[in-house]
């Protein structure tokens, strides 16, 4: 159970490792890389064989989703919505807007068609009759310095929607607490993209110029991976993994000027063996087909207004599950974790390697995993055996 414990984050100093009181206060909240640099990795045409290196494919695969995943898509893709008027897909201005983007850059194309074809959340949240959307959280270019990274460098997905904090209980949050850590203080988790945002299940990277969404296509991948990585662990922690073995668990929405592409995302599980997939749900053609034009949002709506309450739903009972630390039972204020974030700007707090020799440890410069120089302190070390011991017990 300690393998999906949060990671603290540590700064080396004087021989020894300490965590970064300052760190996380230190730089803007989505501390954002620029464009260039943050795609600059995905690129470079070996990176699919790295992400291959940790279990994610992005080819063609006989480990299909599930019938019933199938349907969903389905539903989602031909489902009815109300649609926006007065927008440049109206078909008097359309064709002249479509050309005038040709030449433009990314801004440009963000600026014009993203909110189009992946509406925010987090605005439609704000009319009444979408109040089922006030527990979602989006994040616009922000950096995912909350979640334990898989391909080294961390997400930064041009658009993401996951679920903020008001989307579950403060029994939840507790029973979450030894899972996120100190997130205001830079902590990661399987759990968590930004220090905002929980358990995320869309992204959208948006490119222009000839051939770059092949880029998108793997940056979202990469992203979606996390996401899905986070659901698959929870269950398999508590022995449901069969619930979501095969199940779509997020999807992306990769798109230029012209063209957008939509995808599912779901692990295979066997065993202790987990690989992560992606299945093509629909390319449209945005400059040549009014239907299609409207198909990603529309979509997108419908992964808000019908997915996601069941996915809520299936992520809130499985939190239930979780045993309820002692300790953390005081924790069930209007700020869950905020309080022990804050007192831990003034100290020091113990090496994030948690599990010697496991993928995720810390490791210093060289590569070698770091030698803890502060221990997990008594009551924590209690804590943790105690929340596996319960675990432990409902399984036996």
């Amino acid at each position: 159970m300690e393998r999906l414990y949060a990671r603290k984050k540590v700064l080396s100093v004087s021989g020894g490792r300490k965590r970064s009181n300052s760190s996380a206060f230190s730089t803007t909240p989505s501390d954002q890389r620029p464009r260039e640099e943050k795609a600059a990795p995905y690129r470079d045409l070996r990176y699919e064989r790295v992400l291959k290196t940790q279990g994610i494919y992005m080819g063609w695969s006989n480990s299909h989703p599930s019938e019933k995943s199938l349907q969903v898509c389905r539903d989602l893709l031909h489902g009815k919505q109300l649609l926006p008027q007065g927008s440049i897909f109206d078909e008097a201005v359309a064709e002249k807007a479509f050309e005038n983007l040709r030449a433009k850059n990314e801004a440009r194309v963000i600026q014009d068609l993203s909110r189009l074809l992946v509406p925010s959340a987090e605005t439609l949240a704000l009319y009444s009759q979408n109040s089922h959307l006030v527990v979602l959280s989006e994040s616009v270019n922000e950096g995912w310095n909350n979640s334990i990274p898989m391909c080294g460098s961390r997400p930064q997905p041009d658009y993401a929607v996951g679920f903020g904090e008001e989307a579950f209980t403060k029994e939840q949050m507790a029973k979450l607490s030894p899972f996120i850590g100190e997130y205001l203080l830079g902590d990661t988790s399987f759990f968590m993209a930004t220090f905002s945002m929980y358990f995320p299940f869309l992204s959208c990277e948006v490119k222009c110029g000839a051939a770059a969404l092949v880029v998108a296509d793997r940056q979202n991948a990469h992203s979606m991976a996390l996401a899905v990585r986070g659901v698959a662990e929870l269950f398999r922690l508590l022995g449901r993994g069969d619930e979501v073995n095969r199940q779509i668990l997020a999807f992306s929405i990769s798109h230029d000027h012209e063209t957008a592409r939509i995808y599912g995302h779901y692990p295979v599980i066997d065993g202790q063996d987990v690989k992560y997939f992606r299945h093509a749900i629909k390319t449209c053609n945005l400059s040549m087909d009014r239907e299609d034009r409207w198909t990603p949002h529309r979509f997108t709506r419908n992964v808000y207004d019908i997915w996601m309450p069941e996915h809520l739903h299936r992520l809130r009972s499985a939190i239930d599950q979780l045993p309820l630390a002692e300790s953390e039972a005081s924790l069930n204020d209007e700020s869950t974790g905020l309080s022990q974030s804050l007192e831990g700007l003034a100290r020091p707090d113990a090496d994030p390697a948690l599990i010697p020799g496991s993928e995720h440890s810390q490791s210093d410069s060289s590569g070698r995993t770091a030698t803890p120089t502060t221990s997990v302190s008594k009551s924590e070390s209690a804590k943790r055996k105690k929340i596996t011991a319960k675990t432990s017990n409902k399984h036996t």
